[in-house]
């Protein structure tokens, strides 16, 4: 399942289009996408305006295997994720000191289920769902300051679950739905 933004008319900006095109690049160089396929679907993505002509091109790729967990680890910065970046099925992020920012406003997720698990010390977490998302943060255990999440007076419904646990120290976590 690939969650796209609600309006497909919306414009990509320069961290989407980079996104695809390093996508791209390692299709072709594990071998999933041929020489020509990849100078089609290149043209596609650098000539695309809105991310009804830009996900088409990514759509078909292989998807990740269900089972793997991809982990994410910084001891102290910033993580950042925004733009057209594949979500797998399981993200770890780890950071001892520091600030997290994840963006799956305009991800692309190919699960239902999406599993976070955040292992956290210091520092802000700040996590952007797209508008149908389904949130559940009863997993996440924060030492000092509580997660802010206010569920949406209108819930939309078909987009992906978004299970979040873990722990944090001495943070706090604001989860919010994009607006568009």
């Amino acid at each position: 399942m690939t969650a796209l933004p609600e309006d497909r008319t919306t414009l990509i900006g320069e961290d989407d289009r980079d996104t695809a095109v390093q996508r791209l690049q390692e299709a072709y160089a594990l071998g999933h996408v041929s020489h020509d396929d990849l100078d089609e679907r290149l043209h596609r993505v650098l000539t695309a305006k809105t991310h009804g002509e830009l996900v088409p091109a990514l759509a078909s790729l292989p998807e990740e295997d269900a089972g793997t967990t991809s982990t994410i680890a910084v001891a102290g910065g910033r993580i950042q994720r925004r733009g057209a970046w594949r979500v797998p099925r399981m993200l770890k992020v780890e950071s001892a000191f520091g600030r997290v920012h994840l963006n799956l406003s305009r991800a692309i997720i190919e699960h239902p289920v999406i599993d976070i698990e955040l292992q956290l010390g210091t520092g802000r977490a700040k996590i952007t769902v797209p508008r149908d998302a389904v949130v559940d943060a009863e997993g996440l255990h924060a030492g000092w300051k509580d997660s802010r999440y206010k569920a949406p007076r209108r819930p939309r419904t078909g987009g992906p679950k978004i299970r979040i646990s873990g722990t944090m120290g001495f943070g706090r976590l604001t989860i919010r739905h994009a607006r568009r």
